[in-house]
Formats: structure tokens, sequence, C-alpha cells
């Protein structure tokens, strides 16, 4: 068996994001398990198959707790301002583990299920109404930006009337939001975690004066009522919820119209009827996941991998590659973007105890807004398909801009 420190010649991860596909077929052929190199120089494996990801995500083995499996995290090898603090040190039910996920989860679950999520119908309705609203008041022919004025904007009003955020906190959240999920920061990513921090505080303040009819309110009472929530559980959860909630979303929005913008044939099939709004999004979901890579997960104890015939040690740091693993399967169309044949398995929301408890909401919000803007706005074509600019990130799949030019469909001239 070889362990992560013995390997030679680890693959170093592309802080810029530029090629994220190119980079899963990379780590793909290279193995199930890759040893790679985070910013900073930190080494971690790589996960590449669905089936080794569902077995790591499903074992007890496997933790997301940094104070308890890291044993570099507790040494203080990793900085304070390390491109990826936010994602192992916050504690929330994102890196707890065992008996503490267990408690955190019930804590938040209670406000995403299937019916929760269902009664939000109405409200996101309105809220893509309104978006498509504005959009329609740009003059005929001009360039819209469609990731910013549509992608985000939905599910940044959808997750802030959920949570409860004022108006006032919303542009700087949103920007810690994206420096979180950037790998080539800005900014001092503990800057960014101390305002985020901050921001999250002040909303609890606010709502602790004027409680509502939103999650932070009801996280609140948990944490008042003395159900096992520590204050500083309580923002972290939030900064969890706000954080995934949004950027995510953004990205699966950004990518299906992309690719739906791009493809004659399967916008034509779309109106048709005959390949479903849901079934993009799965696909969407599977070849484009809104989170490439995703930190991390440490061994607890040494973990042999027979499949790749190595072990990973006690206290390795662990890196999902989603992206690589949603494209290993047999068959020899699995790279190609194809929403009309069955089904694909993919693991853009997870596996296991750490699923994603928005995974519904993510899909109701993508499954409304899709079809909303396409049959609003049937002929929308990007402005600059070939040149677009990817996120700085090898965590998220997006684009920095969707240039679009809108065409609309003439309002009929009621008889008189």
């Amino acid at each position: 068996m070889t362990d992560l420190q013995s390997v030679l010649e680890p693959y170093v991860l592309d802080a810029t994001g530029t090629d994220i596909r190119g980079e899963a077929a990379l780590l793909r052929e290279r193995g199930p398990l890759v040893p790679v190199v985070l910013p900073g120089g930190i080494r971690a494996w790589a996960i590449t198959t669905s089936d080794l990801l569902k077995s790591l995500f499903a074992d007890e083995r496997v933790s997301k707790d940094s104070y308890r499996h890291w044993p570099a995290f507790l040494a203080g090898e990793v900085p304070p301002d390390w491109t990826l603090i936010t994602w192992v040190s916050v504690r929330n039910m994102f890196t707890a583990h065992g008996e503490d996920h267990t408690r955190l989860r019930k804590l938040v679950g209670p406000a995403f299920t299937a019916r929760r999520v269902t009664a939000l119908q109405p409200q996101i309705d309105r809220i893509v109404g309104e978006l498509l609203d504005e959009l329609a008041e740009h003059p005929s022919g001009s360039v819209v930006d469609l990731r910013e004025q549509y992608a985000a904007q939905v599910p940044l009003r959808v997750i802030t009337e959920l949570m409860g955020v004022p108006d006032r906190l919303q542009p700087r959240l949103r920007v810690c939001v994206e420096e979180i999920f950037s790998t080539l920061p800005q900014r001092d990513p503990a800057l960014t975690l101390t305002e985020m921090l901050e921001l999250l505080t002040t909303l609890v303040a606010l709502r602790r004066a004027q409680p509502g009819d939103d999650m932070t309110s009801l996280l609140i009472n948990h944490r008042d009522e003395g159900d096992r929530l520590s204050e500083e559980e309580l923002v972290h959860t939030l900064l969890l919820v706000i954080t995934a909630g949004f950027e995510t979303t953004v990205n699966l929005l950004d990518q299906a119209i992309y690719e739906v913008s791009t493809r004659p044939e399967l916008r034509a099939q779309l109106h048709a009827g005959t390949v479903e709004w849901p079934r993009l999004v799965e696909e969407t979901l599977r070849f484009a996941p809104p989170v490439a890579n995703l930190p991390l997960r440490y061994a607890i104890t040494d973990i042999d991998v027979d499949v790749a015939g190595q072990q990973i040690k006690a206290g390795d740091p662990i890196i999902a590659a989603i992206a690589a693993a949603n494209r290993r399967r047999p068959g020899t169309t699995v790279d190609e973007f194809d929403p009309s044949r069955p089904s694909i398995e993919h693991l853009s929301f997870g596996y296991g105890p750490h699923y994603c408890l928005g995974a519904g909401l993510a899909c109701l919000e993508a499954t409304t807004a899709l079809p909303a803007l396409f049959t609003r706005f049937p002929h929308l074509t990007l402005a600059e398909p070939q040149d677009l600019e990817t996120l700085n990130s090898f965590i998220s799949i997006g684009h920095q801009q969707l240039p679009t030019h809108l065409t609309r469909i003439p309002t009929p001239v009621k008889a008189q």
C-alpha cells in the first residue's frame, strides 16, 4: 500500500479554475484515489469515482470535523489566512461528525422538508416574475448579464427572504459568500470570514429584537430555549445555510442557461416537451456540478483502498472530486451533455449523512426559473458564448458573466 507522504508528484489543483472539466478528466486518468496539492501546499487525497466517494461519504471512519480529526489543523500548521479556512474552521453541520452532526441537522432539517419546500412555490413564482419584468424593461437589443441579473438574483432573493435577511445586509453578505467559494480570493480569507460572522451576528441581533416567520428566528428560538445550540453554532449554521443556498444555485442556473442558449436543438426539444425541464436540471447537475471539488474530509483511522492499492492514513485530508466522479460511468457518451437520455446518477448533492438538505429547494428554484426565462424570452442568445470567463475557483463551476441579448414576445393588442 502506498500513502500520501510517499507518493511523488501529486497533482496541483489549479486555483484559477480555468479548465475544471479538463482537470477532472486528468484526475480520472490518474485513478480513483489521487494525491493532490491544495493552496498553501497542503496535500490531500482527491476521490474521483462515484463508488469510492459513496463508500467514504458513508464511512464512519471518515470525518468532516477538523477540530477532532485533522492533526495539521490542530497543530497550527493551517494558517488563519489559508484560502479554504472558512470551509474547515466553522462549527456547523457541514463540519460536524457523529452525534454533533445528527444534533445540528435535526435543528435545520424541519425547514427543508418536502412539504415546506413545496410551500415556497408561490414565493419563488413571485420572485421569478418580478425579475422577468425587470429584464423586460431593458431596451430591445441591449446586452444583459443574465448571471448577475437573473441567475444570481433568484436564489439571493429566495434565501434572504427565507432567512429574514434585511436588504441592507445583503450586498456585503453576497460579497463574502463569493469570496468564500473563490480559490483565488481578492483579499485575506480571514478578513472575509470575520466580516461574514459580524454580518450574521448583526442579523441574529435584529431577529432577536424583531422575530419573524423566518429560519433565523426559528434557529434563535432553538438557541434561546436551550436546545443544545451554542451561540457560535447558531451563527455558523446561518453562514452555512446562506452560503450553500446562494452560490450553488447561482451556478446551477448559470450552467443550465448556458447549455440551453448554445444548443438550438435542445431548446426546441424543451419547448416541444420532448425533453422535460427537471431532466435538464438533473443533467446539468451531473455534467457541470455547482461544486466541482468539495473540501474537506479526514480519515479517522488508516483506511486501505483496495481499488487503488493505496492507503489513506489517519489524519489525511480528503477532497471530493465531484466533477470527476460524475463522469466516470460506463458508456461512450458520458462526457456529453444529453438531458434526453435516461437519468445518470450524480453526487452533486452529496451522499449519506451529509446529503444536502437544500437539494429540493435548489431543484424547485431551477425548475421554476428556467422554463419561465425561456418562455418569456424564447430567442435569447449569448452575446459572447466563446469568450466567457470562468470563476476563479476549483470549487465552483460557473461564469463570471453571461452577457445576453434578450428578444421579447410582442404583447398582443387587445381587440377594442
